[in-house]
């Protein structure tokens, strides 16, 4: 593997990571329905919940489950202690899983920038969401448009070669 293409790779943990940060589950959902992609080639595809149907199931139901939560008015916010502590292990498991898909296996840095990542993703994003919300915009617009970039994101910097 080349320098540039551990760079490439390590970037797109970041990024995977900073999207976790907004919906923590649909990178690990995306990772799932893209396991038996051959341009990815990891060792992550052999992980028991990424290899399983009821792995990949519950992967995809998480996802499912938390763009519907997202939009109920009792949601915690993303930065509470709790949220954040799981959108940072989002990220750290979806960072160390795409940091396997080269010669040189990355998964330690991979983790560690997807963690960073949703960590800076989750503040970014409730700021972002914050922000809109007091220009005006719905809560239910702003947090489907979130939705939306989440979902095409991931698919960009999962299936990019």
């Amino acid at each position: 593997m080349s320098k540039q293409h551990e760079q490439h790779t390590l970037v797109r943990t970041l990024v995977l990571g900073i999207l976790s940060g907004g919906r923590s589950a649909t990178p690990l959902a995306v990772l799932a329905l893209n396991h038996d992609r051959p341009a990815l080639k990891g060792a992550w595809q052999q992980w028991k919940v990424f290899s399983t149907p009821v792995g990949r199931g519950l992967l995809v139901a998480s996802a499912v489950g938390e763009l519907i939560g997202d939009k109920l008015p009792k949601t915690p916010n993303r930065i509470t202690p709790s949220a954040l502590m799981g959108r940072v292990a989002s990220g750290a498991l979806a960072g160390a899983a795409l940091g396997t898909t080269g010669k040189r296996d990355l998964r330690i840095e991979g983790a560690i920038l997807g963690g960073i990542g949703a960590l800076v993703g989750s503040f970014v994003g409730w700021g972002t969401r914050k922000l809109l919300g007091g220009a005006g915009l719905p809560d239910p617009v702003v947090a489907l448009a979130e939705d939306a970039a989440t979902i095409a994101g991931s698919v960009k910097v999962i299936t990019a070669d």
